[in-house]
Formats: structure tokens, sequence, C-alpha cells
């Protein structure tokens, strides 16, 4: 049996993907993948996400050059959530936010209210063209 056919795909043929550094057990972000997607990331060691927005395969870093080197890709208990334990790379620390910041989780719930406690690393308009 083909590895890609042990995961369950959801109706969209999307699989939810959690991207965790390995040096540091942060969480960096939540992305899709569709087969296409995780067969590259197998391939290029290099983690390519599915862009539900623009409807594209995405090459994590493609604009940024912040690439994610991918070490391990785990599937969970019930085949519908993947992990890929992976290097952030292009800036130190790691960028893996749109918004210039080492993680996609960096606003914490305090007081009734979400308040961003991570800071920006770089400046999102000098990352993106």
């Amino acid at each position: 049996m083909d590895w890609l056919d042990q995961i369950k795909w959801d109706a969209d043929g999307l699989v939810p993907v959690i991207a965790q550094e390995r040096s540091s057990g942060d969480v960096m972000m939540f992305a899709w993948m569709n087969r296409e997607a995780l067969a590259r990331t197998a391939e290029l060691g290099e983690a390519v996400y599915w862009s539900r927005s623009r409807q594209k395969l995405w090459h994590k870093g493609e604009e940024s050059g912040h690439k994610q080197t991918v070490h391990e890709m785990r599937l969970d208990c019930d085949n519908d959530v993947v992990l890929l334990r992976i290097t952030q790379q292009g800036h130190e620390p790691g960028i893996a936010c749109h918004t210039g910041r080492h993680s996609c989780f960096f606003q914490r719930y305090e007081n009734g209210d979400w308040q961003a406690v991570d800071p920006v690393l770089k400046d999102p308009e000098s990352i993106y063209k």
C-alpha cells in the first residue's frame, strides 16, 4: 500500500500539518498539505504546503528565504494530522511567521484578550517583495 494512501485526507483532499522546531520544541506554524505537497516534502526534505487562499503549492520560504528543512515526518494515531520536525532556515532565530516572528503562535490569552507576547524579529515589508 502507498504510504500516502494511509493518510485520512479530508473532503478537500487535505491533511492538517504542524511544523515543530526540532531544536527547541517550539510549534512554529500550522498549515495544510495535499498529496502532492506531502510527496514533494518527502522528496525534497523541505516543507511544501498547500495554500488554500491561493489554491496552489507553496514551498515554504520561496519568497522570504525562510525555508524549513524537514528532519522527520510523523503521523498521529488517527492518521489525520502530520507533524513535521523541522529546522527553520534563513534567519537566526528562525522566522516561520509572515508577521516576522519566530512562531505563528505569538499571541497569548491574558485578562480577556489576546496579547502579542513575542517580538517581531524582522519587518515583514523587508521579507516579502
